[in-house]
């Protein structure tokens, strides 16, 4: 099976601590390496958990406040002054653009590489980016500045073809290829046969879907519905309710809720406030609701479907 794995790089809210990060992730998805947010020290979490650089080429802002953000265009310095060439792609804000050309205008700063702007539109369900191994989509959340979130699903891993099956139908290379995509078999007397009953191994693609700053909103459901990962913020207690309403957050407690009504499998929270030195009361409280809740942990990677 192609990898699908999510390594936490920050986890903290808008103010780091002595241990922990701004917001930053790495999902890689058969060995291609997707960045979602770009908070202060990323390039150097990236260094210390021993991921290249160039091996991104897709970078994920979910929207302008600093620390989703503030650490890009270092690594895009960085990138530059190792000798990058690859295009860069950067899905994002559309003011980031006009943010990152003022600050390399004044410093006179030229990119050896393209960046290739993809802006954002904030439609729930927008297809902002595919390949032949995966599929991202928006979702728009609620915050108090335009902020985007993003549903990440793998296409469909061609399954096997039973060899028994290719001599009983006379397969050809033309029928194996279309079953092979999930079609069904017609044979020459129109008998359908169901592609289930020729194709083995075959493997329900897996979604990871990212809520980054949002209120409470269960409008988030039918487009995070069934995510084998969700990953949803968590800043405060349900105890600082009132709180989390008037910085448009989530408590541990609601993130729970929705992971519970969205019927994902896993539920894993974070961007936690600077308040809470001990983070097992979010996670009790998370579980509360919705039993299979992890913590965002700097450094650890999570299978997404394991």
């Amino acid at each position: 099976m192609q990898h699908f794995e999510l390594t936490i790089l920050g986890c903290s809210s808008a103010t780091p601590t002595s241990n922990r990060n701004p917001t930053a992730q790495l999902l890689n998805i058969a060995e291609r390496f997707f960045l979602i947010d770009c908070g202060e020290g990323t390039q150097m979490q990236l260094r210390k958990f021993k991921f290249k650089f160039q091996r991104i080429n897709h970078i994920f802002i979910s929207h302008l406040h600093g620390d989703h953000y503030l650490g890009l265009l270092g690594l895009l310095s960085s990138m530059h002054l190792l000798g990058r060439k690859d295009d860069l792609h950067l899905y994002c804000p559309g003011e980031l653009q006009e943010i990152l050309e003022v600050q390399n205008k004044h410093s006179q700063t030229f990119f050896n590489y393209q960046i290739i702007y993809h802006p954002h539109t904030y439609e729930n369900g927008k297809l902002i980016m595919q390949d032949n191994k995966v599929e991202v989509r928006t979702i728009v959340l609620n915050h108090r500045i335009p902020c985007c979130g993003f549903v990440f699903t793998e296409k469909q891993v061609p399954g096997n073809i039973l060899p028994e099956m290719i001599s009983k139908y006379n397969l050809t290379v033309e029928e194996i290829m279309h079953l092979k995509r999930g079609s069904d078999l017609t044979t020459s007397d129109g008998t359908v046969v169901p592609n289930a009953e020729i194709i083995s191994n075959l493997k329900t693609p897996r979604t990871y879907a990212y809520c980054s700053d949002t209120l409470y909103d269960e409008g988030l459901i039918p487009y995070i519905k069934g995510a084998d990962l969700l990953y949803h913020e968590s800043t405060f207690l349900h105890g600082m309710l009132d709180r989390a309403k008037q910085t448009h957050h989530t408590t541990a407690l609601q993130a729970g809720t929705i992971a519970k009504m969205a019927e994902v499998k896993k539920l894993m929270i974070g961007h936690y406030s600077a308040r809470y030195k001990d983070l097992e009361p979010l996670l009790e409280e998370a579980k509360s609701v919705f039993e299979n809740t992890v913590l965002a942990i700097e450094g650890e990677t999570t299978e997404v479907g394991q």
